[in-house]
């Protein structure tokens, strides 16, 4: 009897060969701690803002500068990193960025008018709208084609771990700071502003460059394509719509500071928690999804996940009402302690079904378009899903505005009603886009098989 040799079996996928890599090493750790100390400065910010001024509105102001300098900037940025240098463009954005927190450091230290934060949170995020497509896009040359999708997941990875830890530490250094220091967010922005240049210095040290081949004039027309794209293509509009919309309305991170300090009374170590909530949930989600199957029904996930993220929206602006409560537990009140944990769970289900969202956006706008336009077609749904988290900053500050102080009511209740009808808005938005996009409603599988 003949003996037919086995078939050799390829070898165990090595899940940590990309950490060999040198030049990824130092990226991935660079980006670690810029974005630990940006998401630090984002907790300090706020708190600072709304502890000297006790207005909303003052942190809406954030996210409007912020939004301006995107929307001013992200088409030139994407337009920047296709035809200069990319380790000179990240290099740079970070020493501009490093300069902006110096700012906020001396703002903070002398306690200078508020104005000037807002005119260093638009510097920053200025060099931050240049810094997103250059790094993204450079990442590309320091591995092998084969490890890429490795290098991408840890990359997510670590943004996620920072976007948990940072604004936890930012909140528990500050209710330290404030028993010797009278100015403890100054302290997280010179934090922030080494972070910057920590990152500097490992992207200096990267041997892997950046050559352009032929570079291309920027015009009107070329930058239109992606938005003509994006107008003929309903399920992508849809989508993009559909999101962009539901940060808009559902979007509660600009008031976090006032529920932490005047409606859950939980004071900076408590808003650091908070704000860590919703990537905590991103985080979770993701490594769900990693481990199943591509969704079969992609379209219907998405508008149930928004529909959650309303619902879990309304919930977080209930916490640490009375009368529910008592009718929740049976005429007993709630703790105050109870009530901050219901909140942070309801912020967790928002980021663990909003990245569901993110998802299955970003792998329909890959799926369907195609590839000679896919750079603009992304840059176009960066900017619209970038302003608005920016612009729902806005939205949610000016509401808590006009439903608390103008209308003779306290900034507690404002923030609370702009939060609750925010997310009834968001559930409006995805019966309208399921309405107007039935495409949506019947995608299927998830990776086009």
């Amino acid at each position: 009897m003949s003996q037919t040799a086995a078939t050799p079996q390829p070898p165990p996928e090595d899940n940590y060969a990309v950490f060999r890599i040198r030049d990824f090493r130092l990226y991935l750790s660079g980006r670690l701690v810029a974005v630990f100390g940006q998401q630090m400065l984002t907790v300090a910010v706020g708190w600072e803002l709304y502890d000297r001024t006790g207005s909303a509105l003052a942190l809406g102001f954030v996210g409007l500068s912020e939004m301006i300098a995107m929307v001013l900037l992200t088409l030139p940025a994407g337009h920047t990193a296709d035809n200069f240098n990319r380790k000179r463009i990240v290099m740079t954005a970070l020493g501009v960025s490093s300069c902006a927190s110096l700012g906020l450091t001396l703002i903070s230290w002398t306690h200078a008018p508020v104005y000037f934060i807002y005119a260093c949170l638009f510097t920053a995020a200025a060099a931050r709208t240049f810094l997103w497509p250059a790094s993204t896009a450079f990442l590309t040359s320091l591995v092998p084609r084969h490890l890429f999708p490795r290098a991408v997941t840890w990359n997510s990875g670590t943004f996620q771990l920072s976007s948990v830890a940072g604004p936890a530490a930012s909140g528990a250094l500050i209710a330290l700071l404030k028993k010797y220091s009278p100015h403890p967010a100054a302290f997280i922005y010179l934090f922030n502003m080494l972070a910057a240049l920590t990152c500097f210095t490992t992207i200096a040290l990267v041997h892997s460059t950046h050559r352009v081949a032929k570079r291309e004039d920027m015009t009107l027309s070329s930058l239109a394509a992606g938005f003509k794209f994006v107008f003929s293509s309903r399920i992508i509009l849809g989508t993009i719509t559909l999101d962009m919309f539901a940060v808009l309305l559902g979007g509660a991170t600009a008031l976090l500071p006032v529920f932490a300090k005047d409606i859950l009374h939980a004071g900076p170590g408590g808003l650091g928690i908070l704000q860590a909530a919703l990537p905590l949930g991103s985080f979770s989600c993701a490594l769900f999804l990693a481990h199943r199957p591509p969704m079969e029904k992609a379209g219907r996930a998405l508008l149930w996940a928004v529909v959650v993220f309303g619902l879990a929206t309304i919930g977080f602006g209930l916490a640490n009402n009375e009368g529910l409560g008592r009718w929740l537990n049976h005429g007993t009140a709630v703790s105050a302690a109870t009530w901050f944990w219901v909140a942070f769970a309801m912020l967790y289900l928002c980021g663990a079904v909003d990245n569901v969202s993110v998802v299955v956006r970003h792998t329909l706008v890959q799926l369907l378009t195609p590839d000679e336009k896919r750079g603009r077609v992304s840059a176009v749904n960066s900017l619209f899903i970038g302003t608005s988290n920016e612009l729902g900053g806005f939205e949610s500050g000016t509401t808590a505005h006009l439903f608390g102080p103008m209308l003779g009511n306290t900034i507690a209740l404002g923030a609370v009603l702009s939060v609750v009808v925010g997310g009834i808005g968001t559930i409006l938005v995805v019966a309208g886009v399921a309405w107007c996009w039935p495409e949506i409603r019947k995608y299927g599988r998830l990776d086009g098989s």
